[in-house]
């Protein structure tokens, strides 16, 4: 999920910029019009990886792998220790003990 907003919001700020963008004229040799929009996609898509693959890096800076594998060992031991109580109670409501 945020690796797709990371990556909407660089092709949102790639497409604002293409307003201003002028593609510089090659003197010797002549490219196309598609070819300038190949090579201008190209270089668009090149920056959006660099700067998501940027922000991946300082992501894994913050060590959150480690904050969420001790997140998900701490709710899994406590929804276990739950789930024994609930079985106990669930037992002794289907199986009562006579105090006679």
């Amino acid at each position: 999920m945020n690796k797709l907003l990371v990556i909407t919001v660089v092709i949102a700020l790639l497409a604002l910029g293409a307003e201003s963008f002028r593609v510089p004229r090659q003197a010797e040799e002549e490219k196309g019009t598609i070819a300038t929009v190949v090579n201008t996609l190209k270089s668009y898509y090149d920056q959006s990886v660099d700067t998501a693959s940027g922000y991946v890096e300082t992501i894994k800076g913050y060590k959150l792998d480690e904050k969420a594998k001790n997140l998900y060992e701490d709710t899994v031991r406590a929804v276990s220790t739950y789930t024994g109580i609930f079985n106990d109670q669930l037992y002794h409501i289907l199986y009562p003990q006579d105090s006679s």
